[in-house]
């Protein structure tokens, strides 16, 4: 685009540069603009990213936006906006008018990351394939996201998150997907959204710029999303293990650290595939990405293949292997429902003891203690041999667990390094230990230490 086009997009005002200077990239993260980039500065909790600015345009940037400038006289082209976030969303908005390659939006409580690498994974036997970077799935990463697309692409994998009301509708208005993956609907962000149902309710706009031809893929073992094939003015079509799905697996099992199952199509081909995983919610995520792969033309037993080489997105249930033991590292996010997920996969370690990290789960307001309590149940009905708590809501969880099991061996901590130093004084060889918590719980502190190498 040029300065031009993105004045005009954005309904911003040039304070000085040429209008005509073309711009071949978008940032805002100072360390990663390149020349000819536009930069995006945004105001934060911690950071003011205009601060920045001078420092950009010496390393090339071809443009920045600014909404704490009225007047400016320097190197590259100076955008006033009101505001850096809005501003963007607008310019990505009309940038992806450009392109008419289909967009898959992909959302849910649960999975969204490791369910944007299966259909992108399963796409990619046919087509080429942009997707979302990492998580960035944000107000700020979905703009970017759509800023990479080009002509070289038959298809984008667009992943869309959203924590409050409001941010899916916008989202669905800038990336306007032609098709979308709903995985489920949990209790993630239910502090803010209040209910499950209004996280469905939230969730659903991202069909807001759906079209006649569009297609909504709804993982048919989630009850609230089952409820919503067939009452919708566009085509759903479900996906999961259940006989209600027209995407349905079959004899699925374990093997070895991955996972075989059969497919059954809507037209009734069947298939086998192997994932390099185990659980049964990969199995679901490659069941979408099947769907999504025959709706847009790639042959199934292509797409079947390519899913073979599937790897999981860092800190979201890496098999890691360190001094003697196994660590099963999720520690990017958690929740009730993607706890349970992870608990199911300790459960096919069956070599030695099964040892549980759980931490606090965040954002679930008034049924947080409820949460943590059921999660805890479900962990000592799972084969849980040990289970090590961490921060203070987590401690419900060793609650939950002594009432199914009175005597389970429940470590309290307060924080990463309290349990570290447990962790310190209770491994021991052929152990599997699983470490999950909430972002802000920075869990992956306690994977860093396990994974270090032991002093002699």
């Amino acid at each position: 685009m040029t300065v031009s086009e993105i004045v005009s997009s954005c309904g911003g005002r040039l304070l000085c540069g040429s209008p005509q200077t073309a711009v071949t990239s978008v940032s805002t993260d100072s360390r990663k603009v390149v020349p000819g980039a536009l930069f995006v500065p945004i105001r934060g909790e911690r950071v003011n990213a205009h601060q920045f600015i001078p420092a950009v345009l010496k390393a090339g940037a071809a443009a920045v936006l600014t909404q704490e400038h009225q007047a400016a006289d320097g190197p590259g082209a100076w955008i006033a906006v009101p505001n850096t976030g809005e501003a963007l969303q607008r310019i990505a908005a009309e940038y992806r008018k450009r392109f008419s390659i289909p967009v898959v939006g992909i959302t849910g409580s649960v999975g969204k990351t490791s369910t944007k690498e299966m259909v992108a994974l399963a796409l990619s036997a046919g087509k080429k394939v942009m997707k979302t970077s990492g998580n960035n799935n944000s107000q700020i990463g979905v703009p970017l996201t759509l800023c990479r697309m080009s002509e070289e692409y038959d298809v984008a994998v667009v992943e869309m998150g959203m924590s409050e009301f409001g941010e899916m509708s916008r989202l669905a208005q800038i990336a306007a997907p032609d098709y979308a993956v709903m995985t489920n609907i949990g209790v993630s962000h239910i502090q803010q959204l209040g209910s499950r149902q209004n996280i469905l309710a939230e969730k659903l706009h991202i069909t807001d710029r759906f079209h006649p031809d569009s297609v909504l893929f709804l993982n048919g073992d989630d009850e609230l999303l089952r409820g919503l094939a067939d009452t919708l003015p566009f085509e759903t079509v479900l996906y999961g293990m259940g006989q209600n799905c027209s995407f349905r697996a079959e004899r699925a099992e374990s093997v070895g650290e991955s996972t075989r199952f059969s497919y059954v199509a809507p037209d009734g081909e069947r298939g086998e595939v192997v994932i390099p995983m185990i659980g049964t919610h990969h199995i679901l995520n490659a069941l979408a990405g099947l769907a999504v792969a025959q709706r847009l033309g790639v042959p199934l037993l292509s797409a079947a293949a390519a899913l073979t080489h599937y790897q999981a997105p860092a800190m979201r249930q890496q098999i890691r292997r360190a001094n003697g033991f196994i660590v099963i590292d999720d520690s990017y996010n958690s929740s009730p429902d993607a706890a349970k997920s992870s608990l199911g996969v300790l459960r096919s370690f069956r070599n030695g003891r099964r040892i549980a990290v759980l931490a606090d789960m965040l954002e679930l307001g008034n049924y947080s203690a409820e949460a943590h309590f059921d999660v805890g149940a479900f962990a000592a009905n799972s084969g849980v041999d040990i289970l090590v708590t961490v921060g203070k809501q987590a401690g419900a969880i060793a609650k939950g667990a002594r009432s199914v099991r009175s005597g389970m061996d429940c470590r309290i901590c307060t924080d990463n390094r309290q349990a570290c130093e447990t962790l310190r004084d209770l491994l021991r060889h052929g152990d599997t230990v699983l470490v999950k918590g909430s972002r802000s719980m920075h869990t992956e502190e306690i994977v860093s230490y396990l994974l270090q190498p032991v002093k002699s």
